[in-house]
């Protein structure tokens, strides 16, 4: 099958009611002038069934807002999906999300309908995000024959490139450590996600201190930080 024959026999799945809902969901937002501090970032987690990103499948989604340079505890998304036929792997022993939970879980494209009328016009962010932004651009693909534009963060790289004195630090819990920030239930998404989101409050004002004032700003020092990684890479 074609790629458009594809996408329309997934559209074919939806009801009026998802399709209706999917037409209506909201642009993304473009690396551009916007100041950081008008920005909506949306701070996301996902808790897969593994660590394939052609083959797992995405058990939970957290995700917490930063608008005006504030979390809003008020406006918060967790959802577990339902996946058919989900076991019990090793996944399971790290974040806890029992197959009873999943099979009680609400239905993969009502899910993710839901959570991307709830990043609305953002910047996602989150830690390692490449596996987070292929995880859902998958989730959306083949639930929603969607294609996902949202740009994301990658907290992994902001740190180290705002901080290089403490660039050793890899791991998430590295730099909640480094930070002081206290995460209550580690490989919880909703929980990581709200550690994530304090991190990111923290690199956002060390960006303000160096002059990064808007979104294209940050992506400009992000392109030349990474090219100036590469070059001390290529050189070991």
């Amino acid at each position: 099958m074609n790629p458009l024959g594809w996408l329309t026999s997934r559209r074919r799945g939806l009801t009026a009611e998802q399709q209706q809902r999917k037409t209506a969901l909201p642009a993304h937002q473009p690396f551009d002038s916007t100041l950081l501090s008008d920005c909506r970032f949306v701070v996301m987690d996902l808790e897969t069934s593994g660590l394939n990103v052609n083959r797992d499948r995405i058990l939970s989604v957290g995700a917490v807002v930063i608008e005006g340079g504030l979390i809003d505890l008020g406006t918060q998304y967790e959802c577990t999906l339902y996946q058919e036929n989900h076991r019990v792997t090793e996944s399971v022993l790290i974040h806890g999300i029992a197959p009873s939970a999943v099979a009680e879980g609400v239905a993969p494209a009502d899910a993710l309908l839901d959570f991307m009328d709830f990043a609305g016009q953002c910047v996602f962010v989150a830690f390692h995000a490449a596996f987070d932004h292929r995880m859902l651009q998958r989730g959306l693909r083949d639930e929603l024959g969607q294609r996902l534009r949202h740009r994301f963060l990658d907290v992994a790289e902001l740190a180290p490139m705002l901080c290089p004195g403490a660039s050793s630090r890899q791991s998430l819990d590295e730099w909640q450590s480094h930070f002081k920030v206290v995460n209550q239930q580690r490989h919880h998404a909703a929980a990581d996600a709200l550690a994530t989101a304090e991190l990111m409050l923290i690199l956002l004002s060390l960006a303000h201190r160096e002059n990064l004032t808007t979104l294209a700003d940050l992506e400009s020092r992000l392109r030349h930080w990474r090219r100036l990684r590469q070059a001390r890479i290529g050189t070991m």
